[in-house]
C-alpha cells in the first residue's frame, strides 16, 4: 500500500476537514495517511505521495499556514522528479481567482518536475457547502492511481 502525505492550506478549516475525511478513507483502504497542517518543505518526505488540499484566500492568495511552504518551493527550486502528487483546490466561483491557490501550487510542482497522478479537483464552496462530498467522489477515481 502507499504512504500519502495530505498537506493542507486552510484559512477557515475547510481544507482540513477534507483532509481528515480523505485520511479516514485512505486508512480504511490500508494506506498510511499523514496530515500536515503546517507544512514545512524541509520536513516533508518526497518519497510519499503528496495530496495537497488548499483553499484560496483573499485575491487568489495562499492561506497563511501555506505561504512559507509555497515560498520555500519557489526560492529553493528543489528537483522533484521522483515526487507524485495530486491537488484539491477549494474556492468560491463568484471570484475571478477561483481556486487560484490550488492551480498555482499545481503549476509550481509541475515546473519543479513533479508528476501529477490525477486531475486537479476544484471545489466551489459557494455551490457545495460540504466540500468533503465532491472530494469523496473524486477519491473513488483517484485511489485507483495509488495501486496502479
Amino acid at each position: 500500500m502507499s504512504t500519502i502525505t495530505l498537506i493542507t492550506g486552510s484559512t477557515l478549516g475547510g481544507a482540513e476537514y477534507v483532509a481528515d475525511h480523505l485520511a479516514e478513507l485512505l486508512t480504511a483502504q490500508g494506506h498510511q495517511a499523514d496530515i500536515v497542517n503546517q507544512p514545512a518543505l524541509s520536513q516533508l518526505n518526497q518519497d510519499t505521495i503528496w495530496l495537497i488540499i488548499c483553499s484560496t484566500h483573499g485575491a487568489g492568495d495562499y492561506p497563511d499556514n501555506f505561504i512559507a511552504f509555497a515560498n520555500a518551493l519557489k526560492q529553493q527550486q528543489p528537483a522533484l522528479k521522483q515526487l507524485k502528487f495530486a491537488v484539491i483546490g477549494l474556492g468560491d466561483s463568484n471570484y475571478d481567482t477561483f481556486c487560484a491557490a490550488g492551480k498555482n501550487i499545481e503549476a509550481l510542482l509541475l515546473q519543479l518536475g513533479a508528476t501529477a497522478i490525477a486531475e486537479r479537483l476544484d471545489i466551489d464552496v459557494s455551490m457545495t457547502p460540504v466540500p468533503e462530498e465532491p472530494a469523496e467522489i473524486w477519491f473513488e477515481e483517484w485511489q485507483t492511481y495509488l495501486n496502479g
